[in-house]
């Protein structure tokens, strides 16, 4: 269950991991460029005045701390800000206490998508600049949600595309687009405000365009695209490629691979990573501007079987760089909440 189908960010849910620092930015100080308060003092309060019990500050703070510390729905969020009142009050007014959930919703259904968007982009980009994070790796994954308005004003269905940041789990930024469009229009979008020089990027198979290979190698940054039968002849190639690389035990390829067992929500998973570089016989590979790698990864859950993905890099890196980021990339499934409306 997610807190509302217009997403906008995810953070790791555990606070062992963290460093300290990503929790100074909530201190509105005059020291602290990357405060809350700074970047979000110019969005607007949708509400009327006179209703307004709760500091917009304080609903967007301790929103985004439940977040961090896993919560997954408004009535979480809300016990969560109680059972922490003591320590939220020493970042955050609290002049009417913790809101109720449903103030957590009503308010961020009300707040524009968009403005909202720029205050957490220019937060987010504050907080790298800083120090805090890396963009290194760019994971983007396409969603679709359905975004609400006031009870019994349903809106059409939404598009969203979120870029993480995968070894902090940041959004970076987000495009939304309205039904009548697609995540395929929506990534060059995103991808045009990114800094893009020296990320890397991984798309699942909706970005697996050549338009975006050509845009993300130009912005100086590096790409690994999941493929899929969508594109029928590449995914034929490159089966075709690793298929007589295990026959013939890789010889004469410029090949790396990697192995990983670990246990994943309680079951026992491994991943295997092959990466061919240079890889030969991809009908129109001069297409994908940059292309040098191809990779395979084979993940063997416990009674669940094998699963097989490909995908296509102008990475030059290991198996073990290539496994890492495309594990970033499936990361989508933490807890996430942002502006917009509906029922869980």
């Amino acid at each position: 269950m997610v807190l509302t189908p217009f997403q906008f960010v995810s953070w790791v849910p555990s606070f062992s991991t963290m460093n300290r620092s990503l929790w100074m930015p909530l201190m509105a100080t005059p020291t602290t460029p990357v405060s809350l308060a700074h970047h979000f003092a110019e969005l607007d309060d949708p509400r009327v005045e006179r209703t307004r019990r709760h500091e917009l500050l304080d609903i967007i703070g301790i929103a985004l701390c439940a977040v961090i510390s896993g919560a997954e729905s408004w009535p979480a969020v809300e016990r969560y800000g109680h059972a922490k009142r003591d320590w939220l009050a020493r970042h955050f007014r609290l002049t009417s206490g913790i809101p109720s959930h449903d103030t957590f919703r009503r308010v961020f259904c009300l707040l524009d998508p968009a403005a909202f968007q720029r205050s957490f982009a220019d937060w987010v980009a504050a907080l790298a600049d800083a120090g805090v994070g890396t963009r290194r790796a760019i994971p983007i994954d396409g969603k679709t949600a359905r975004r609400r308005g006031r009870q019994g004003a349903a809106l059409t269905p939404l598009h969203l595309v979120s870029a993480w940041a995968g070894a902090n789990h940041v959004t970076l930024g987000q495009v939304v687009v309205d039904e009548k469009s697609n995540e395929i229009t929506a990534i060059p979008k995103l991808l045009e405000v990114l800094d893009l020089n020296g990320a890397l990027v991984t798309i699942d198979a909706m970005g697996c365009q050549k338009e975006i290979a050509a845009q993300i190698v130009t912005g100086g940054g590096d790409y690994i695209l999941a493929v899929k039968e969508n594109h029928p002849h590449l995914y034929e190639d490159i089966d075709g490629c690793f298929t007589e690389a295990l026959e013939t035990d890789f010889a004469g390829l410029a090949w790396s691979v990697s192995r990983t067992e670990e246990c994943n929500r309680g079951r026992q998973e491994m991943r295997e990573c092959h990466v061919i570089a240079r890889p030969e016989g991809l009908r129109d590979a001069g297409l994908w501007k940059g292309l040098t790698a191809i990779c395979m990864v084979l993940t063997v859950r416990v009674a669940e079987g094998i699963e097989c993905r490909y995908f296509i890099g102008s990475f030059a890196g290991t198996a073990q760089e290539y496994l890492d980021a495309i594990r970033g990339l499936g990361d989508r499934e933490l807890a996430t909440l942002g502006p917009g409306c509906g029922v869980p």
